[in-house]
């Protein structure tokens, strides 16, 4: 019960690796909030199957808006006085490549995967206590893989510009004892990856890996349980890539 007493925000927390998160803090004691856009009676499902249901807390919000960013973080601290983990989650990937990107779906994949993060990690810095908070970002394994395909430009960019930002931020943050860091996971079974992919394709992306299967999302929630712990406070600004050695 290493998070007994904190508080963690998970951003697209009410499935897939979002919701892996959610758990796994939870069991490590942790009161979480759960975010969600669209899905309530997902994120209700999942509170039931928490350690101490009553202690969790349910906000929607699409965080591609800055006052949703906003009110989520200022939400949270209403409702418990506190806040000690960021996770931020949430992000959305389009399959589309340069000559089928309209502004639309540039914008809604901007807003969503770089300027959330952005203004989430910005208005909980204030909340986050000195020498003990914690900020997971996420990117993707992707952003360093061969097998990127023109389908995945735009999202892969978004991803580089997170990982650019966990250097920053966790140097900005790193000055008050915030550790800041980033996962990127490869291929894991959610439905977000699974989704239109026959099973050979899905083999496929199985044997790039020298295990011969694609992760799982407990297997990323691991990571950032780690991240949020004490122990893992001198571990800063870095990409860890969960993603069984395919890159």
């Amino acid at each position: 019960m290493s998070l007994a007493g904190k508080v963690a925000l998970v951003t697209g927390s009410s499935k897939g690796i979002g919701a892996a998160v959610a758990k796994n803090l939870a069991a490590q004691g942790a009161s979480v909030v759960i975010n969600f856009s669209s899905s309530r009676s997902a994120a209700e499902e999942l509170v039931s199957t928490l350690p101490n249901p009553s202690t969790h807390l349910l906000l929607q919000g699409d965080v591609s808006s800055v006052p949703v960013c906003q009110q989520l973080v200022a939400d949270t601290v209403a409702h418990y006085g506190r806040l000690d983990i960021l996770v931020l989650n949430a992000g959305w990937m389009p399959t589309t490549d340069l000559g089928a990107t309209t502004e639309a779906v540039f914008d809604r994949c901007y807003n969503t995967n770089v300027k959330a993060p952005f203004f989430l990690a910005q208005a909980a810095a204030k909340h986050l206590p000195d020498g003990d908070g914690r900020i997971v970002f996420f990117s993707t394994s992707l952003t360093a893989a061969n097998i990127l395909t023109p389908a995945h430009t735009l999202y892969v960019s978004t991803k580089g510009a997170v990982e650019q930002m966990v250097r920053g931020v966790s140097k900005d943050l790193g000055r008050r004892g915030i550790a800041v860091n980033c996962v990127s996971p490869g291929p894991t079974r959610t439905n977000m990856f699974l989704s239109g992919k026959p099973d050979h394709v899905v083999e496929m992306f199985a044997g790039l890996s020298p295990v011969g299967r694609i992760g799982e999302p407990e297997e990323v929630a691991a990571v950032v349980g780690f991240l949020c712990q004490k122990d893992a406070a001198w571990t800063m600004g870095q990409n860890i890539r969960v993603n069984g050695g395919i890159v």
